[in-house]
């Protein structure tokens, strides 16, 4: 038994919500009676005045996100301020809380610890159950609700349809794959563990993702008819255009959790429910996009302020410091983008070309705005603590010479580290696997599932600290993993990740480049077991565990193979080797 639910974060995604959520929010000012609630309203650049609306609520926390970043953007935007917290309760904001159901859906949860989210019974305006749960998509259910729709045969199998359709369904508390995102609560531990939502999705299927990240972590998902909710729908809007949207979110979700061959069996069957209803003229629409994959970069998706908007606030907002060892195939490709907002002031940029025998820092002197600092001695940690000698401005970001990133994604972590609240932050980052061979891919694919690894600041390449945070340890230790050793410095609630244009790392593209980074990891993980071994955790037990519950079929099957045997004849060649620094060159090339 888990100890009582008693503090509850609440996250809502706002657009052009005016009329709405003002109903919420005085629901949730009814609910506060009973549970302390903590509510952060998440504004995705509304036309209507939601933003005055909510700021009429001095209670609540309103954040601007400062685009149309999608449902799952927002949220991952609100994640930033929960706080410490029992749970997560994520709302719709054309959403009516009947009277104790927040409390209802607690009680769930402090039940059984296995539970790991609870969805409520949700109600249309006409007070009927609304059709909220659903199963695992496969292709049998597709086939069958491409044939009998939502009104024939309602109470067929459950293999033959996504959704439950069945009365008895709604009037008993059980355990379900997973439920319409409008209203779930999730367990604290466990939002932190799992991270952010996957913005692959820009609307719909973003909680089909993350309802099945939660099965797979080993929890359940608990429908509790006990807790009830009114649903207006439609409150994101509606449009032929967003219905697309929905089927192409479908075939995307699908494509990344099988393979080729079952993926394009399931794209097929959601083409044959367009083709039978291809009277309409949405559907016909919906038909075209599913059949022409060149068209999906025309649908709906995230809007960010451009890079000019962004470089016009204070300057000098912080230092950027890159430490460089034989760097000269990419170090022109990683500064270049960031020399404009340096040379205008907002950022410094100091590179640290240690122990080169390239051309490394002419390159970099090359770059206008970028100060070089050489040393003799290649050694990494030192040009860590060098770069902190030399730069004057806090907060600061680490970044290593191979990662892609932007001047707008380095300004928003600074930002975000002088705020004060957290001490140490990075941004979203992701896998570049262009040009790796299959087994590369699989190891990262296999990588990219685990929850475990969403939160943390190792592996990105890129880390910031703000005074406050550095002062934590002084200086950087003579260790091979930095930023695994300072994730160890910080509790969860300590650090974040930035929600920004993400930073690109670049993956080895043979699996020999992947032996070396990944040898140079286990030695990195050894040399801080032996430098603090209370801080420093024992991952390799809780990593076997995180990706078997990766599996899910054939393909994750045969990338979690792939990941545990890579993994473990890494940490076999980096007990055996003497070497310091192991390097991947098959990752870097000039552009």
């Amino acid at each position: 038994m888990n100890s009582r639910v008693t503090t509850i974060s609440i996250v809502i995604v706002t657009y052009n919500s005016a009329t709405d959520i003002p109903l919420l929010l005085d629901d949730l000012r009814a609910e506060a009676r009973d549970t302390e609630l903590r509510v952060i309203v998440v504004d995705n650049e509304s036309a209507d005045g939601t933003a005055d609306v909510v700021r009429g609520y001095p209670e609540v926390i309103f954040v601007a996100s400062g685009g149309n970043l999608g449902y799952a953007g927002g949220i991952n935007i609100g994640l930033r301020h929960v706080g410490s917290c029992d749970a997560v309760l994520i709302l719709n904001p054309d959403l009516r809380v009947r009277p104790g159901a927040i409390a209802a859906m607690a009680d769930v949860l402090d039940g059984d610890s296995g539970i790991g989210a609870v969805v409520p019974l949700i109600l249309d305006t006409a007070g009927k159950p609304h059709i909220s749960l659903c199963r695992e998509p496969s292709v049998t259910r597709a086939f069958g609700d491409a044939l009998f729709g939502s009104r024939i045969w309602r109470e067929r199998p459950a293999w033959l349809s996504e959704f439950d359709y069945r009365a008895g369904s709604y009037e008993r508390a059980h355990e379900v794959d997973w439920a319409t995102g409008a209203c779930l609560l999730v367990r604290g531990s466990l939002a932190a563990e799992l991270g952010e939502w996957n913005e692959e999705f820009f609307l719909y299927s973003e909680e089909t993702e993350y309802f099945r990240r939660i099965r797979t972590s080993g929890h359940v998902v608990r429908f509790a008819p006990s807790a009830v909710v009114q649903h207006r729908l439609g409150g994101s809007g509606t449009s032929p255009a967003l219905a697309t949207l929905l089927e192409v979110n479908r075939v995307r979700y699908v494509e990344m959790h099988h393979g080729r061959w079952y993926a394009g069996l399931f794209r097929a069957v959601v083409a044959l429910a367009a083709v039978l209803r291809a009277y309409n003229a949405d559907q016909r629409r919906t038909l075209e996009f599913v059949l022409r994959r060149d068209r999906w970069k025309d649908l709906p998706k995230a809007t960010k302020p451009p890079v000019a908007e962004v470089l016009s606030g204070e300057l000098g907002r912080g230092a950027v410091i890159v430490p460089a060892y034989d760097e000269s195939a990419v170090i022109e490709r990683t500064l270049r983008p960031l020399s404009a907002a340096v040379v205008a002031g907002y950022f410094e940029l100091i590179v640290v070309a240690n122990g080169c025998t390239d051309d490394t820092a002419e390159r970099a002197r090359a770059i206008p705005g970028v100060q070089v600092v050489e040393l003799p001695v290649g050694s990494k940690p030192l040009a860590l603590n060098t770069g902190d000698s030399v730069a004057t401005l806090w907060p600061r970001l680490y970044l290593d010479a191979d990662i892609r990133i932007t001047a707008a994604t380095v300004l928003a972590v600074l930002d975000r580290l002088a705020r004060g609240d957290v001490l140490a932050a990075r941004p979203s980052f992701r896998y570049d696997s262009g040009g790796a061979s299959p087994i590369v891919r699989s190891y990262y694919r296999a990588r990219r599932k685990m929850a475990a690894h969403q939160n943390a600041l190792w592996w990105a390449g890129v880390f910031g600290l703000n005074a406050e945070g550095h002062k934590r340890f002084g200086e950087f230790p003579d260790v091979t993993g930095d930023d695994m050793f300072v994730d160890t410095q910080f509790d969860d609630s300590e650090k974040t990740v930035v929600e920004t244009d993400p930073s690109i790392w670049t993956t080895p593209t043979d699996l020999t480049g992947l032996l070396t980074v990944l040898t140079r990891h286990h030695r990195g993980n050894t040399e801080l077991l032996e430098h603090d071994p209370e801080r420093t955790p024992n991952t390799g037990p809780a990593t076997a565990r995180a990706i078997l519950r990766t599996i899910t079929g054939p393909r994750s099957a045969f990338d979690a193979a792939t990941y545990l045997v890579t993994a473990l004849a890494a940490r076999r060649r980096a007990s055996r080797s003497a070497a310091r620094w192991e390097r991947d060159n098959t990752s870097r090339s000039t552009e």
